[in-house]
């Protein structure tokens, strides 16, 4: 069933980018590059600067989440092996799809030679992937009560008091995780998974590391708007954590299509290319650049590993 599953996956993945595809296509059948490239031109230096920093907040946020599990499971570890990890995790993990696998594999092959093991690393991983949920529930309850209009931008003809009920309804789970927390409740146990409530203060940095990559990551594409056409940080919050979550759950590699179509269904009131200018410095800024980097980083991981093994082989022949 495992192995069904597996391949099942990315075959769901990729028939999400193509489907997407084909709807985008329709959506933009009108739309040249000429304009396109034209909204990117029109990018100042300062707003490319902002989106810069929004992305490296972003990630210093991911980092964040490592070290939240770690100290949730009694590991104390170096700031900046868990951020280069974390880094490397994340820019791969995103790119590729299945974000649990892939993260699980690259972070069992760091953290295993710092001396975790596998139901260490297992745990590690659904801890930050919970992090980041928590953080994505809590931003978009609290951005519908703000403004409730959002839900119609996904469901037309919603009234606002639809946006504020669910806006309630959403707060409502990190709420009672909070108070599981504070009340040392007993593990919630859902079909043999077990959510363990951590301490209080492990909780409260939970609930300001996931918003706070989540606030970094809309904030590239709200900087690469412009400002004529911008409709505020919080639509363009709201936009981006549902078109993301949607992004997520297609399992589509990168989320390719599917974020776009999404983010441009629900924003008729700025222009098109503008919008598509936009998503693209998300991209080359979130996605291409640090998986670029990333890459560097694993080789220069493997070749040390490599570099260890046959010095450790050496040392054994010479010592026999």
């Amino acid at each position: 069933m495992k192995r069904v599953i597996d391949v099942l996956w990315p075959i769901v993945g990729l028939g999400a980018v193509a489907f997407t595809s084909w709807l985008l296509f329709k959506e933009l059948r009108g739309l040249s590059l000429a304009e396109v490239e034209d909204a990117v031109d029109a990018i100042s230096p300062l707003r490319w600067a902002l989106a810069a920093a929004s992305t490296a907040a972003a990630y210093c946020a991911l980092a964040w989440y490592d070290q939240i599990a770690l100290r949730h499971l009694g590991r104390r570890l170096n700031w900046r092996f868990v951020s280069l990890v974390s880094f490397t995790t994340y820019a791969l993990a995103h790119n590729v799809g299945a974000s649990v696998l892939s993260g699980a594999v690259v972070r069992y092959r760091a953290y295993s030679t710092k001396g975790l093991g596998v139901g260490e690393v297992g745990l590690l991983v659904a801890f930050c992937s919970f992090t980041f949920t928590l953080g994505n529930v809590l931003l978009a309850g609290l951005t519908l009560l703000i403004d409730p209009a959002l839900a119609d931008r996904y469901v037309a003809g919603l009234p606002d008091w639809a946006g504020r009920s669910l806006g309630l309804i959403l707060l409502a789970g990190p709420w009672l995780y909070t108070v599981g927390s504070l009340l040392h409740f007993k593990p919630l146990r859902l079909r043999g998974f077990a959510l363990v409530y951590p301490r209080p203060p492990i909780a409260a940095r939970q609930l300001l590391a996931g918003p706070l990559e989540l606030l970094g990551a809309a904030g590239i594409i709200y900087f690469a708007l412009p400002q004529a056409s911008n409709p505020g940080f919080i639509v363009v919050l709201g936009v981006f954590l549902a078109s993301f979550t949607l992004a997520l759950v297609s399992h589509a590699p990168g989320g390719l299509g599917v974020l776009e179509y999404a983010f441009l269904k629900a924003m008729p009131d700025a222009p098109p290319a503008s919008v598509l200018a936009a998503l693209l410095v998300f991209r080359l800024l979130y996605l291409i650049l640090p998986l670029l980097f990333s890459l560097f980083v694993v080789v220069a991981f493997e070749r040390e590993r490599i570099g260890e093994l046959v010095k450790a082989r050496l040392r054994g022949r010479n010592d026999g």
